[in-house]
């Protein structure tokens, strides 16, 4: 609202902030349901192939580093208490228009393999529930539909809350709790075989660099939290609340990415958990072969839906917000006349998406080059605050000892390496895709100066939206 002219002039306009609803219930919901989705549904079979029955360590590993990252966000949210991300905080530590599209453009790659990762998951889940017996070019052509019926949502609109985040949470955790079950029983009743929990893969990488190269592709499991930090606006007292509620999320998902590890582990022998793209029904089939299939299917069906849905809406967002900033051709900044969606951006990102799941395929590229792109940004993120801590701010905020910036940077540096033995393959494609973006900014940079405009400034509502969602 504006206000109206007063006598002698006018007020200036006040920017109306957001409604402070959420209470710590509420935001933790919302925390988990971001976290939880398709990395624990469709890579704990790929970790087994690499580590064997200690499938959990992995994940364990990949918590530890997600943790002491979370650590450098909640100072970031904390200290700036506003609906802002990975980009935003780049800019404002380094001010450099390049390095702040570089990570801007990252973060919609990294939604973009995200939700291609979700649809594959999506069809090996379909066929493998419902007996379809699917050809791999059959899935790939499942996903290739299930993608497009995606970009058709997003270029309807659809409107999001956190409380629809509430009800889409608890079907996820619930096909999560559904496999903690099974294994617990199987476990109390003498079925299974517990011992494979302290069973490292025989490699000749050794356990260390087994374990490493696991938690690169574990690591996907726990993307989700940072995009949290977009809700601090919406939360009561964000300096106080923020810091202990994003940190009980999460444990408590460490904690059920573990339990369902050593649950699938102990039912299903980790040479058979590693083949295909649907490990956990596997385990359903193992432990509680009564169980109706289709109905677990469905509910990994609609966890990796809904993952698929969000990270094309914000990938889409942000093309549209980098065009709205000219560092991307303005071009894809068109909006609908119609449907107010920005059609071009969500077109572009859905042909990227098309390209990844008809070309690349499988999960574990796809999950993996996610985690890449992301322990990249999450490297820059632990820099920036050590750098922000140059610019002081009036209110107190969280604080995050020192040396864990310091700690987060080196080792999401250290998993982004190739000496992980990473496949080279997430290199590839992840290059590729920022290959396409320096070119858009190249051609963007030379039309600028041909009309004499220049890069705006970076602003929350382009470009300070959300991150990936697991």
């Amino acid at each position: 609202m504006v206000d109206i002219a007063k006598e002698g002039g006018s007020t200036p306009a006040v920017e109306p902030s957001l409604h402070r609803v959420m209470g710590p219930w509420l935001l933790l919901l919302f925390i988990v349901g971001d976290i939880l989705g398709t990395g624990i549904y469709a890579l704990t079979g790929q970790v087994a192939k690499q580590v064997g029955g200690v499938v959990w360590l992995p994940f364990l590993v990949a918590f530890a580093v997600a943790l002491v990252t979370a650590f450098s966000y909640l100072e970031l949210v904390t200290k700036y208490p506003r609906a802002a991300g990975a980009a935003l905080y780049t800019h404002k530590a380094f001010g450099i228009h390049f390095i702040t599209f570089i990570v801007a453009f990252a973060v919609m790659c990294s939604g973009i393999t995200s939700a291609s990762t979700a649809s594959r998951a999506f069809a090996a889940n379909l066929s493998n529930a419902f007996s379809l017996g699917l050809s791999p070019g059959g899935v790939t052509l499942i996903g290739l539909a299930f993608m497009a019926v995606v970009a058709i949502v997003n270029f309807r609109g659809v409107g999001e809350s956190v409380k629809a985040n509430v009800v889409l949470t608890l079907v996820e955790l619930t096909g999560l709790l559904i496999i903690i079950c099974i294994g617990l029983w199987a476990i109390g009743a003498g079925e299974g075989d517990v011992s494979r929990v302290t069973q490292f893969a025989t490699t000749d990488r050794g356990v260390f660099w087994s374990v490493i190269a696991a938690t690169t592709l574990a690591f996907f499991a726990m993307v989700g939290f940072e995009d949290s930090v977009n809700m601090a606006e919406e939360c009561r007292e964000p300096s106080n609340i923020f810091p202990k509620v994003l940190l009980a999320g999460l444990f408590i998902t460490g904690a059920i990415y573990v339990l369902v590890s050593i649950s699938a582990i102990t039912l299903v022998a980790p040479e058979q958990l590693g083949e295909g793209e649907t490990p956990l029904l596997q385990v359903v089939q193992a432990g509680a072969p009564g169980f109706p299939l289709e109905i677990f299917g469905f509910i990994t069906m609609f966890a990796v839906a809904n993952s698929a849905l969000i990270n094309m809406l914000m990938a889409s967002r942000l093309v549209y917000g980098m065009s709205r900033e000219r560092v991307l051709p303005s071009i894809l900044g068109k909006v609908h006349a119609g449907r107010r969606t920005p059609y071009l951006a969500i077109g572009f990102t859905t042909l990227l998406a098309f390209g990844l799941i008809g070309f690349v395929g499988g999960v574990p590229a796809l999950g993996g080059t996610t985690a890449l792109l992301l322990l990249c940004v999450f490297t820059v993120v632990n820099v920036a605050v050590l750098v922000l801590r140059r610019d002081p701010v009036e209110h107190s905020h969280f604080r995050t000892p020192t040396f864990l910036p310091v700690v987060g940077a080196a080792t999401c540096a250290f998993l982004a390496g190739p000496w992980t033995g990473r496949n080279p393959e997430q290199y590839t494609i992840a290059g590729v895709l920022l290959a396409i973006g320096v070119g858009l900014w190249v051609v963007t940079v030379l039309i600028n100066r041909a009309t004499g405009q220049s890069a705006a400034e970076p602003a929350m509502e382009d470009i300070g939206g959300a991150g990936p969602v697991n």
